[in-house]
């Protein structure tokens, strides 16, 4: 029997260290930076057991140690008493067993990986924000409100773009746009991914921070699809997105045609690709001004 439940617990081990994880990050939450010494007391485990556990979180992102210096350890305006409790911890705190003399009690905090792991109301928060603008300035204001909050997102991601094109010169195609925008968009948590294909190019984003709230203001989508537009230097189509159920935001980016020759003259904004303007008036070629916004095929809602 006793080999039994001896060979029981190592099978349980696992679960019960991410219970006692998640006990040893609410408590950092709960009450700030601690000790292994404090969080022990707290879990009525002993601190070489709560080491172990925080041992763990920092590897995972979830915790980290925070530095102390001298001009931190007296700030609270009770140096005596800081110094009583560094001659008190350290001899517990020490890694590995080892007594450490006049060394600090080493403190952890959560991280914001740490804190993302608990619930929050950010989806709602939004959601009940831009009810309130819709109620009381209709479609326009959404739409606007998208615009701004993208806005910050453009200038970043233009920044990379521009850098790119110049490097390039005149050969900087859209197709070729879309793959410094997916690296960009990347840094921004949309883990976005570019290809060539046969019909021009495609660009995918595998997470859409805002999903749930696109899923009931469309107007984010447009949006964004109008800044993917006027960065890669075309007209595009979006052909599914998350906020519409799809596993991923995908966009379409067609080949341009080459101007005929003997056509100078230039439309007033681009068009989609194979189509021409009123008066014969040629397609954009690729790396042209984008100063005009280009037209954008909107996705479709579903019914």
């Amino acid at each position: 029997m006793e080999t039994v439940a001896a060979a029981a617990v190592p099978a349980g081990a696992p679960a019960e260290d991410g219970r006692t994880r998640d006990r040893v990050s609410a408590l950092l939450l709960e009450h700030g930076p601690q000790s292994a010494t404090e969080l022990a007391a707290r879990l009525g485990v002993s601190p070489a057991a709560v080491r172990r556990h925080l041992d763990g979180l920092v590897a995972g992102g979830r915790v980290v140690e925070l530095e102390r210096s001298p001009s931190t350890q007296g700030a609270s305006g009770d140096a005596a008493g800081e110094r009583r409790r560094a001659r008190r911890l350290p001899e517990r705190e020490a890694p590995g067993g080892r007594r450490g003399r006049g060394r600090p009690a080493r403190r952890f905090t959560l991280t914001d990986t740490g804190r993302s792991a608990f619930p929050h109301a950010y989806d709602d928060l939004a959601l009940t924000a831009l009810r309130f603008v819709a109620e009381h300035g209709g479609p326009d204001a959404v739409r606007a409100v998208a615009e701004q909050q993208l806005a910050g997102l453009a200038q970043r991601c233009s920044t990379a773009v521009d850098i790119a094109v110049e490097q390039a010169g005149d050969g900087a195609a859209p197709v070729d746009r879309a793959q410094v925008l997916a690296t960009a968009l990347t840094t921004e948590g949309y883990a976005a991914t570019a290809s060539a294909i046969s019909s021009g190019g495609q660009l995918c984003q595998h997470h859409c921070p805002v999903a749930h709230v696109a899923a009931e203001f469309p107007q984010l989508c447009e949006a964004e699809t109008a800044v993917i537009s006027r960065l890669v230097g075309t007209h595009v189509q979006r052909l599914a997105t998350i906020a519409h159920g799809d596993g991923i935001c995908t966009t379409h980016i067609p080949t341009q045609r080459a101007p005929r020759a003997g056509n100078n003259g230039a439309p007033e904004s681009p068009v989609p690709a194979g189509r021409a303007a009123a008066g014969g008036a040629p397609v954009s070629p690729a790396g042209a001004s984008t100063r005009t916004t280009p037209s954008i095929d909107r996705e479709r809602t579903p019914a």
